[in-house]
């Protein structure tokens, strides 16, 4: 009898999980893919978009492309889910499913913490990033802020990318001694699930380009017309230049689905990504996975991507009467732009117990080369 797998969102868990999907399972089964937007947007490169480096049209490819392997493409809004059923509405219309893959990633929330919006640069938007691109080219001198407004945040390495990139491109540009950049975060320290050593490495790179790092800050308001951010500890900054990752939650519909457990993400099996609810799984940054440390793996495509492997796996040798032999283990893997053409990696078990175990390389050129290359090959291999 013929199959339904619906995957909802078009990022590169779902991109990935339809793929291969298609690829594992006869014709006679359909593999459908919705998302809101009418292309997929490869989000590691805004940071280069921000800087001038990359269009839009470099980094995005339509989903329609998809269609040529045979998976249905659905452009629409999820709605309701009603993941007993595996029904989902989409645009006012009900779909049901055998299965259901659920990777619509994290909401930003800007409006979260009031005067957010107003004052900044939503550094993980399409247009936020654009935005930034042409405020950066009018800022000649001044103080510019980089703000983690919530955690937990997905690719936990952007905003201190951000920070020496935007340091990079004013030295670049001859204005580095007229400007002071700032990272605020209500982190302990730089990517705290990587450990100790990794966080400190990383804090060292920022400190050494000369960019202030204030931890344990997390903000409370932003009053934009006096360029001026306060904070829950009693401490207030000011901006010439604001640039901020938004707060992250859940979508609505995953929300009222009750798919979410106390952590406000869903809740999942760590290594099947299977939910409570037979034939429904979620993957990539919706979900919330603890780790033995008690902090959540980060949210990050590495693990969309691997995770969206296993699920498709699955789901396929489930179809067609075989084993459902593949785990998630938590390997995963970034690159850590630090300008001047040079990059770190960073890789290792984050679901290693007793703690996760993890390694930076330090930054080199042919490291930036490969996240170049690597850019080019993941929009290349799925599109």
């Amino acid at each position: 009898m013929s199959k339904t797998v619906l995957i909802l969102g078009g990022g590169i868990g779902g991109v990935v999980a339809a793929s291969r999907l298609r690829r594992a399972l006869p014709r006679a089964h359909r593999v459908v893919l919705v998302n809101r937007e009418p292309d997929h947007l490869f989000q590691p490169s805004l940071l280069w978009l921000m800087l001038g480096w990359r269009t839009p049209q470099q980094i995005s490819r339509p989903l329609t492309a998809l269609a040529r392997r045979g998976i249905e493409v659905v452009q629409g809004d999820v709605e309701r889910i009603d993941a007993a059923r595996r029904a989902v509405t989409i645009d006012g219309k009900e779909w049901l499913a055998d299965y259901l893959v659920i990777a619509l990633g994290a909401e930003l929330a800007p409006d979260a913490v009031p005067g957010l919006a107003q004052a900044g640069h939503n550094l993980y938007s399409l247009a936020g990033a654009e935005a930034l691109r042409d405020a950066r080219l009018a800022f000649r001198a001044g103080r510019i802020v980089v703000l983690v407004s919530g955690m937990p945040f997905k690719c936990p390495a952007a905003p201190y990318e951000a920070a020496m990139l935007l340091e990079y491109d004013c030295r670049r540009r001859g204005i580095r001694d007229a400007v002071s950049l700032d990272i605020y975060t209500p982190e302990p320290g730089p990517m705290p699930v990587a450990g100790p050593e990794v966080s400190g490495q990383v804090r060292q790179m920022v400190e050494a380009k000369g960019i202030g790092y204030h931890p344990e800050h997390s903000v409370t308001q932003v009053d934009a017309g006096n360029k001026r951010i306060a904070f829950a500890n009693g401490a207030v900054t000011e901006f010439d230049l604001l640039v901020y990752v938004p707060p992250h939650r859940a979508p609505q519909a995953v929300r009222e689905a009750g798919l979410c457990g106390a952590s406000g993400w869903v809740t999942v099996d760590r290594t099947t990504l299977a939910t409570n609810f037979p034939g429904v799984y979620a993957i990539g940054d919706v979900t919330g996975i603890p780790l033995a440390i008690g902090k959540p793996l980060p949210k990050a495509g590495v693990f969309a991507h691997r995770q969206a492997e296993v699920v498709a796996h699955n789901i396929a040798a489930e179809i067609t009467g075989q084993e459902a032999t593949a785990r998630f283990l938590g390997h995963g893997e970034c690159f850590v732009e630090t300008g001047d053409g040079r990059a770190g990696f960073g890789s290792g078990n984050f679901m290693a117990e007793p703690a996760p175990q993890v390694r930076l390389k330090p930054p080199s050129r042919i490291l930036h080369l490969g996240k170049v290359a690597y850019e080019k090959f993941w929009l290349y291999r799925w599109f």
